[in-house]
């Protein structure tokens, strides 16, 4: 049985915690920027956690399952 590939645009997104959380960098921070206030470029700079119905095909994609 061959072993099986990880989705490359998974592992570049996505990182697992200590606890087998899943990391993941927040959307809408690469350009147009200008028009957003500071206190919303700077939440958005921070990392958040994937939502718990999404992990399980996260998991897949990253072959944790």
């Amino acid at each position: 049985m061959p072993k099986m590939k990880t989705k490359s645009s998974a592992k570049k997104r996505f990182k697992v915690t200590g606890s087998g959380k899943i990391k993941r960098k927040h959307a809408f921070k690469s350009h147009i920027l200008t028009k957003k206030s500071k206190k919303r470029k700077l939440a958005l700079t921070h990392a958040g956690l994937v939502h718990k119905t999404d992990e399980k095909s996260i998991k897949q994609q990253l072959n944790l399952i």
